[in-house]
């Protein structure tokens, strides 16, 4: 007698329903958008605003996800959910859209493309960062830092001080928890001085020598991370959006799609166990540190290092940016700034006219003196 097949150890959940997040006036009917100067959500077509509760972190329960559930794809239904999304030919990026848009420019590099229906399954956000800064205060961050910029072309400052809105954009970030522990085998380097007699100039000098003394050590350091974040977006030079550090992780509310009315969010494409690579490099450099503190002395070597890593958790994060992309003179420049405190990042500009009359000035100065030296001469 034939036996039917065993069922599959991990059965599928069920598809998660696809998510839009529309909020009408309840006043006129036009939809709302999240204003960050009131922290409600407001009505640009009759001024109507709506309250939005800010929980906070701590009351609102933001509630960590196992990670080795999450890469054996075990999570419950209800932590994930369905978005239509719409991918850049050009830089990559996925960006979640409204079902009735239909052409768009990507915000990340302003490349034009004509949206498709994809949709996309992904790990729900547990927390949302909400926008601090205005529209405003961004542009007005973002052009005080180009004019702070040497050899930057003026035209540029003022195209994007006269330029079109930026994107309010919520990012993707991992963040991940992990208890860990580790055993060491090292060095520690004591340093000391001897007296030598040389020779200069036909006479014996008596000058001190550095020595270090090392002997062996051993030992074991612990540590609990918490939050180490990590980007889950490959759109922007990652050097640029590390620089956009601190965040104020207190500030972090439990998801609620209000806070995204009127705002677009990029979908994460940094899957999670790759970013949990990057997140034990950043563990791995902490531990380093504390390995050598607990070495001592003046100074240390480590010859091996065996850490355990357990009860690993994460949670999906947006944080908010300000993203500005022009093409100026045949070339494209992007700016990030950051959505909580302003802080600015982007691609440097030069302004070739600047940079030649700072040639021909320097060499003028430099003839100048010159030729006063040699009439004093």
């Amino acid at each position: 007698m034939t036996q039917p097949p065993p069922p599959p150890p991990f059965p599928e959940a069920p598809a998660a329903p696809v998510e839009e997040h529309r909020f009408p006036c309840e006043n006129c009917g036009a939809d709302y958008r999240y204003a960050p100067d009131k922290g409600a959500l407001h009505c640009d077509h009759c001024g109507h605003e709506e309250p939005i509760a800010h929980a906070g972190p701590w009351e609102g329960g933001i509630r960590e996800l196992d990670f080795q559930q999450a890469v054996r794809d075990q999570l419950p239904a209800q932590e994930m959910e369905i978005t239509r999304v719409s991918n850049c030919p050009n830089c990559g990026a996925s960006v979640e859209i409204a079902s009735d848009v239909q052409a768009k420019e990507c915000p990340f590099c302003a490349t034009p493309f004509v949206t498709d229906t994809g949709e996309d399954r992904h790990i729900k956000p547990k927390a949302v960062m909400p926008f601090v800064l205005t529209e405003d205060a961004a542009r007005g961050a973002m052009t005080d830092w180009l004019g702070g910029l040497w050899f930057a072309p003026n035209g540029l400052a003022e195209y994007a001080r006269k330029g079109r809105k930026m994107q309010g954009i919520y990012v993707p970030y991992w963040t991940f928890d992990a208890d860990t522990k580790s055993s060491y085998r090292g060095q520690r380097g004591t340093v000391y001085y001897e007296n030598r007699t040389v020779m200069r100039n036909g006479k014996s000098e008596t000058v001190r020598v550095q020595k270090i003394r090392w002997r062996p050590v051993s030992g074991r350091v612990a540590r609990f991370f918490d939050d180490v974040l990590v980007l889950a977006s490959r759109s922007l030079p990652k050097k640029y959006t590390d620089a956009l550090q601190p965040w104020d992780m207190t500030a972090l509310e439990p998801y609620r799609p209000e806070f995204l009315a009127g705002f677009r969010a990029e979908a994460y494409t940094v899957e999670l166990d790759d970013g949990f690579v990057e997140a034990r490099q950043i563990m791995d450099r902490q531990i380093e540190r504390d390995i050598k503190f607990d070495i001592g002395g003046d100074r240390q070597r480590i010859s091996s290092v065996d850490t355990t890593v357990r009860d690993v958790t994460f949670k999906h994060v947006l944080l908010p940016v300000w993203l500005a992309a022009y093409k100026y003179r045949g070339q494209t420049y992007r700016f990030v700034v950051n959505g909580q405190t302003g802080r600015v990042q982007g691609e440097r500009p030069w302004s070739a006219w600047k940079i030649a009359f700072a040639v021909i000035l320097g060499l003028i100065v430099a003839a100048a003196v010159g030729y006063f030296y040699a009439m004093n001469q």
